[in-house]
């Protein structure tokens, strides 16, 4: 049977499928370039605007806060989490300070159905 996802999730895994293939084309970009010049920062702003990776990133990061939204205002129906309100509430407050938190609500987020 095919998982149900919400608004929130498809969000986030069609912008992660794309940033993934943004970050390829920089990738073969910054690989191209490195034979003819030396990539210093502007050589590499430039790319990164010109393969539309900094979008990307900014519309990556977008989903990821709607989502992880989405997962905070939906976990609150669910028994776990009147059982351990304490430990979610923060772990939501930690996201903003500690990257692997934000990533690990991420996670957790998608397997939420």
């Amino acid at each position: 049977m095919k998982p149900i996802y919400s608004k929130a999730q498809l969000g986030y895994m069609k912008t992660k499928t794309q940033f993934e293939k943004q970050a390829a084309i920089l990738e073969l970009e910054i690989e191209k370039t490195k034979k003819t010049q030396e990539i210093t920062q502007e050589v590499m702003e430039e790319l990164v605007m010109k393969t539309g990776f900094h979008d990307a990133y900014n519309n990556l990061v977008a989903s990821e806060n709607e989502l992880i939204d989405w997962s905070h205002v939906t976990i609150k129906h669910e028994k776990t989490y009147k059982d351990n309100k304490q430990p979610i509430e923060q772990m939501y407050a930690n996201l903003k300070t500690d990257p692997q938190m934000r990533a690990r609500i991420i996670e957790l987020a998608m397997k939420i159905k």
